[in-house]
């Protein structure tokens, strides 16, 4: 490779962790420091691979069902949060546990279940078999709520059904695709609630507009996340549809095709909600060791939130 040369290195801003995967990151680490090892959590955390397997090395079993725990044992629900249905068993099975939930996730539960009690018909938009729309819909019975992923599925609800209508959303969508269904909603229900203030949290809607405002100045750009991470998945779509074709999604730099950098000069970086710090470092270590890079780091929004530990780890 030639190491002279020069490369624009694109960095937006917000990228990488939100107040809500660092809150559920906390909650482990705090949890092993206090309890000590093993600690049990339901499902991934987050959903990122580096972060399972820096707490696997402390002494955290992941599972995706208390089942696979024994009686008794401390668990941690993730941040994605969970139906009613788990949290009843984990009392049943007599196991102590700590939610994770991101309050932001929770502030849809809520929702639901406020609509739900005042008798509406509660459309979801989101993403079928995702723990977080698993969760959200298993605040209330099954036949009260409809998932609707995409508009075509707003096309085969019979208006003559239903009365009082709803909607929520899924905290990690596309906050574009989604103005689109709503839009489809309320050709036919006109009068469908809305939450008071839209369900995309803060984080996703920033990460978005982040990538969106160095798409069309890229030749190519790379979103650290992970396969099964929602917010990532969005972002390399948004990078696509927002004027850089060449986006795509890595878990790290092992999975960067070095050959196709060579070929451009304008290379985007950005991350997932729940991709740590230190793979965003790697992949510009790595630039600057190979190139004679100039970085332009281009700042939408600051992010100054953060959320409440639980009392019993501040203790």
């Amino acid at each position: 490779m030639n190491l002279k040369l020069k490369k624009m290195l694109f960095l937006p801003n917000p990228r990488g962790f939100c107040a809500g995967v660092d809150r559920a990151i906390n909650i482990v680490e705090l949890s092993l420091k206090k309890y000590g090892p093993p600690i049990f959590v339901r499902h991934e955390i987050v959903h990122n691979p580096w972060v399972i397997k820096d707490l696997e090395s402390k002494g955290v079993i992941f599972i995706e069902n208390l089942e696979d725990a024994p009686e008794g044992s401390r668990v941690i629900f993730s941040a994605h949060g969970i139906p009613i249905s788990v949290l009843k068993d984990a009392e049943n099975r007599e196991m102590p546990f700590i939610d994770a939930t991101c309050p932001l996730v929770i502030k849809v539960h809520n929702e639901a279940k406020r609509l739900f009690k005042d008798g509406a018909h509660i459309f979801l938009i989101g993403h079928e078999g995702h723990p977080e729309v698993i969760g959200t819909m298993g605040q209330i019975p099954i036949d009260s709520i409809t998932l609707i992923q995409e508009k075509e599925d707003v096309k085969k609800i019979k208006p003559s059904d239903f009365k009082k209508v709803a909607l929520i959303t899924q905290t990690t969508l596309s906050v574009d695709d989604t103005k689109e269904i709503i839009k489809e909603l309320k050709n036919i229900f006109p009068d469908i609630i809305q939450p008071p203030k839209e369900d995309i949290c803060y984080a996703t809607t920033n990460r978005q507009l982040a990538i969106k405002s160095i798409a069309d100045k890229c030749d190519l750009i790379y979103v650290i996340g992970a396969n099964n991470s929602s917010n990532s998945l969005r972002l390399v779509e948004v990078g696509k549809k927002s004027g850089c074709s060449d986006t795509h999604l890595i878990s790290n730099i092992s999975e960067v095709n070095w050959f196709e950098i060579e070929k451009h000069k304008n290379i985007g970086l950005t991350a997932g909600a729940s991709a740590p710090d230190i793979l965003i470092q790697e992949f510009i270590g790595k630039m600057h060791e190979l190139y004679n890079v100039e970085i332009k780091n281009i700042s939408v929004a600051n992010e100054n939130i953060t959320f409440k530990i639980p009392k019993e780890l501040n203790e």
